[in-house]
């Protein structure tokens, strides 16, 4: 068995290594660039050796695929958590609920709108899969939504599907704009720019 030193467990520091390098990846994948960064520079940005590097990641690529799932999955998790919480069937509470809680989940750190939508894009075909996957994940659940409004008499009984993935577009393209900008745009601005623009989307006839 693999001793302690300093009271910390090797897995723990394994944990703390892992926990290094994500943060060294979406500090230098955002701004030196996912394509210029060198692994030898995550190492030293995140403190660790080459070794520790290759013990963690095959490849800066799935570095950053990590990173694109973790940005995903946390806003996800924090979106149906709000939502499950909300006892309320009103379509605006409910929508506003939603895109408010993913715009500050997402915008809560700057870097992470750039990493998810500017520097995973076209990078190799296992990233473009996830992000596949992940747009349907969030169609999906705009998808429920609607149709949960739909049984209850506040929008038309159609299907969704075009329209959740179209939104899902829509909403990739206004943060990728956030992020861009400058001077930076308001966070509420974007906020209610992609609200209005799904309720009007849900409840045309």
């Amino acid at each position: 068995m693999a001793r302690a030193y300093g009271g910390i467990s090797p897995e723990q520091r394994k944990a703390q290594r892992r926990a290094k390098l994500l943060r060294a990846g979406l500090q230098l994948f955002t701004s030196t660039g996912f394509a210029a960064t060198r692994i030898s520079e995550l190492c030293t940005e995140a403190g660790v050796s080459t070794r520790n590097f290759y013990e963690e990641f095959p490849s800066k690529e799935e570095l950053l695929r990590e990173l694109h799932d973790l940005i995903n999955a946390t806003a996800f998790n924090e979106v149906r958590t709000a939502l499950a919480q909300l006892e309320t069937a009103d379509l605006a509470a409910r929508i506003t609920t939603l895109l408010d809680v993913f715009v500050r989940s997402v915008t809560a750190d700057p870097r992470a709108p750039r990493l998810n939508y500017v520097e995973a894009v076209g990078v190799n075909a296992e990233i473009e899969q996830q992000h596949v996957r992940w747009v349907n994940t969030w169609a999906e659940f705009i998808e429920s939504e609607a149709l949960r409004a739909a049984a209850a008499g506040v929008a038309p009984q159609r299907s969704y599907r075009l329209t959740a993935i179209a939104l899902v577009g829509a909403i990739t393209g206004l943060l990728r704009e956030w992020q861009a900008h400058q001077p930076p745009l308001a966070v509420d601005e974007i906020a209610a720019e992609i609200c209005d623009l799904m309720l009007a989307a849900i409840t045309r006839p």
